[in-house]
């Protein structure tokens, strides 16, 4: 059986790529023009997340 701590962290880490893709989802439907300027923005706090 896994530690607890390994299934929590298992577990934080697919919480956190779902937030970011649903965020980019919904920055991406918004439209054109939105978009384009949000998604760059939400990619690099994804980035800044996983590093930090």
């Amino acid at each position: 059986m896994k530690s607890p701590v390994v299934i929590v962290a298992i577990t934080l880490t697919a919480a956190i790529l779902v937030a970011a893709s649903l965020l980019i989802l919904v920055g991406t439907r918004k439209g054109p023009g939105t978009s384009t300027l949000n998604v760059p923005a939400q990619q690099q706090r994804v980035k800044q997340m996983h590093l930090g």
